[in-house]
């Protein structure tokens, strides 16, 4: 396992080099559908990512939001599940709230995970002693037992949707912030408290720090309160979802049904 940790981050930082050339310069924008742009930057960094990741684990299955997706890895114990460039619409309004992604999934669970934010040269991930470092320091999950002493991270676009409005009294605070993985992040390494999500969103947007959320003894389940399985057939994870020391995800989850009744 120190091997496949040491090959993730030196993954990690290698895409993160190839986002930071393009990053505030030339590029090509394409719609991959309504408000899901893709860029070059995306593409380059997922090229690189699976022929750096699958040429040191060549029986390994392969999840990536920007490569075409092959039945091949239902059938693997072991799969890298990763996002080249999550927080793409940050990436182009040039706000460095983007991420590298990499995850490594066994039977259906995260077992490690490597965030990457290389316009802050941040990096925080699991070791294979279980432990979640940022930039080589322990870090530890948020303690509180209260959603009304905590800060949330939750969506941009949730937030100017009006989403979030209604929560206003339930939380101490609300940052809205892009990029799923980078929000979760820095809730599963104690940077911030907590974080939920009300619209669905795809494994490879969560899984590298749901890892690392895991590792630091968090939880991260569905709106509804099932469990989060991956590598399945089809990768979106509905309703949402929500993530944070064990007392406030089950605290958010009865509200959350209060207000579904």
């Amino acid at each position: 396992m120190i091997k496949l940790h040491k090959i993730a981050v030196s993954a990690a930082m290698g895409a993160g080099e190839i986002l930071r050339s393009f990053f505030k310069s030339n590029y090509v924008v394409k719609d991959k559908g309504f408000h899901n742009p893709v860029t070059t930057a995306d593409f380059e960094a997922d090229t690189f990512l699976k022929e750096y990741l699958m040429s040191h684990t060549t029986d390994f299955g392969w999840l990536s939001e920007e490569t075409v997706d092959s039945k091949d890895r239902l059938d693997k114990e072991f799969v890298w599940i990763v996002d080249p460039l999550d927080g793409t619409k940050e990436f182009i309004k040039g706000i460095p709230e983007f991420v590298v992604s990499i995850a490594l999934i066994k039977n259906h669970e995260p077992i490690l995970g490597v965030i990457y934010n290389p316009i802050k040269d941040e990096i925080i991930q699991t070791t294979a002693h279980g432990k979640v470092l940022v930039n080589g320091q322990e870090r530890m999950l948020c303690t509180e037992a209260n959603l009304h002493d905590v800060t949330i991270l939750n969506s941009r676009s949730e937030t100017r949707m009006g989403l979030w409005d209604s929560w206003s009294n339930v939380f101490k605070g609300q940052i809205p912030m892009g990029s799923v993985a980078y929000k979760l992040a820095l809730t599963g390494s104690g940077q911030n408290d907590f974080f939920a999500s009300l619209r669905p969103k795809n494994e490879w947007d969560i899984a590298a720090a749901h890892a690392i959320l895991k590792a630091n003894g968090g939880i991260l389940k569905k709106n509804t309160g099932d469990v989060i399985i991956y590598n399945q057939p089809k990768t979106l994870i509905i309703p949402g979802m929500v993530g944070g020391n064990k007392i406030l995800v089950e605290e958010f989850l009865m509200e959350y049904k209060r207000r579904a009744l």
